[in-house]
């Protein structure tokens, strides 16, 4: 029986991808952990491991193929003893989705070989993300950690390692495929290891199967309201007096994800100015302390941006109610400050995400955001390195914008809008003074963050702006 390969499911949000490229051929031998496609998702682009050995005995979607839905059967491997010019493709038309069994377990992320997590320090990679391709008995959910079997052909889990052919003939023979020991890669149980079993007598029989308990049932998914239909837009404007312009995956998933939060999410907005006199000048001191190579490169440049990232990560460590997401029927508390950082790329953004914001120096955060932000351009982020994060950090001050209000990327619970730092006059003392001063605005969700528990963590954020020698202890 030949092996499904599906499109697996790269991300928690990935809905459809774009069968980039096959790195194998009709006919090529495949071994377990072989890169054998490119997938593009809608924001990077992902290599696709196999998890099965055999022959690639038939491609059923061809490269270039645009919006491919998660778990379509893409190609065929040949099992055991099958002749890889006997397996065909499936009728024309008919490579629809194909549904996993509930039993098995979803496949999971392998780390990519070229490129490491990113460091403090480190300069961009060029390496692609790795994930592990569905096969037919398995369910793609979103990245996990794989379980890695043992002897036996069983995973720390109920997962149990072993072809299809394998399973079949366990089944009909009516043993308990776990008790069997597997000789294959990593340990996989193959057809020989079934057949041996039942000859040497050391397979258990299959355990009688019972009934599963009915799951329960979940609240209804919010119905969005209809958006007009391209023909009636359309029709509103003069034939010929504009430019149609196809999204791509990275827009329609922008879009999808707006309208959602704000049809979905209740938002409320709190402002308040921050005074960076004594930042500013804090700032102008490290970076004048900052080392240099022989070409007089400063070995870092501080940003304002990166002085916000560590104040609300340090903010919401004192204010830690706030420091929270929404979970449908629940609020999940977070230990640690993991920090999002929108970065605007062609076409869209990035929310890159800076891991326990709270613990890393300034110096730090500052080449870690360099660092994504690079990758971001060019479209080779990982996609937990932009999934997560309790909060972010939207910046147009560099473009002038004195105040605004982000929208809020589910599930977090807030986003903080920053404007841009400007001379402005105050009253200090009774009397007029002149300030560097910048706006901030943040965005919650009410279901999490209540209007009291917003201010105080503004307040907090303030206060750090304000002494920013706090950020430094």
């Amino acid at each position: 029986m030949p092996i499904n390969i599906l499109m697996p499911a790269l991300s928690p949000t990935m809905e459809k991808g774009n069968l980039a490229k096959w790195l194998k051929k009709e006919g090529d031998t495949v071994k377990s952990g072989d890169v054998i496609a490119e997938i593009e998702t809608d924001k990077a682009t992902m290599e696709v491991e196999a998890v099965d050995e055999g022959i690639l005995a038939k491609i059923v979607v061809p490269e270039g193929t645009a919006d491919v839905p998660v778990n379509q059967l893409i190609a065929l491997i040949a099992g055991e003893g099958e002749d890889p010019k006997s397996i065909t493709a499936p009728a024309a038309g008919d490579t629809s989705p194909v549904p996993a069994p509930k039993a098995e377990a979803a496949p999971a992320p392998v780390a990519p070989a070229a490129e490491s997590q990113p460091q403090a320090n480190t300069v961009p990679g060029d390496a692609s993300a790795h994930m592990s391709y569905a096969r037919v008995d398995q369910a793609p959910a979103g990245p996990a950690q794989a379980a890695k079997p043992n002897g036996a052909g069983q995973a720390s889990g109920n997962r149990v390692f072993a072809s299809p052919l394998a399973k079949r003939i366990a089944r009909e023979a009516g043993v308990d495929i776990a008790s069997v020991q597997g000789t294959g890669p990593h340990g996989r149980i193959v057809e020989k290891d079934v057949r041996s079993a039942l000859q040497g007598g050391g397979a258990k029989p299959a355990a009688a199967p019972t009934a599963a308990p009915a799951p329960a049932a979940k609240p209804a998914a919010p119905q969005l309201a209809p958006s007009m239909g391209a023909d009636q837009v359309k029709a509103m404007f003069e034939v010929g007096s504009y430019e149609e312009v196809p999204l791509d995956g990275m827009r329609k998933t922008i879009a999808k994800r707006l309208v959602e939060s704000k049809q979905t999410v209740p938002h409320f907005y709190l402002s308040l100015d921050c005074e960076l006199d004594a930042l500013m000048a804090l700032r102008e001191q490290i970076n004048n302390a900052a080392g240099k190579d022989k070409d007089g490169k400063p070995a870092y440049k501080l940003s304002v941006n990166d002085f916000v990232i560590k104040a609300l990560a340090i903010a919401l460590q004192r204010v830690p109610n706030a420091n929270a997401v929404w979970a449908e029927d629940r609020i999940l508390k977070m230990k640690h400050s993991d920090v999002g950082v929108a970065v605007a790329i062609e076409g869209g953004l990035f929310t890159p995400v800076v891991r326990k914001a709270e613990t890393k120096t300034l110096t730090a955060i500052s080449a870690e955001v360099k660092d994504m932000a690079g990758r971001a351009r060019t479209r080779r982020l990982k996609p937990e390195e932009y999934s997560g994060g309790s909060t972010a950090v939207s910046n147009l001050g560099m473009f002038g914008i004195k105040n605004f209000q982000a929208v809020i990327n589910p599930p977090q619970g807030t986003i903080l809008a920053v404007g841009a730092g400007e001379q402005r006059v105050v009253v200090k003392n009774g009397a007029p003074a002149v300030v560097q001063a910048m706006t901030v605005t943040l965005s919650c969700d009410h279901r999490v963050v209540d209007g009291a528990l917003g201010a105080e963590l503004l307040a907090a954020f303030k206060q750090l702006i304000e002494s920013p020698m706090g950020m430094l202890v």
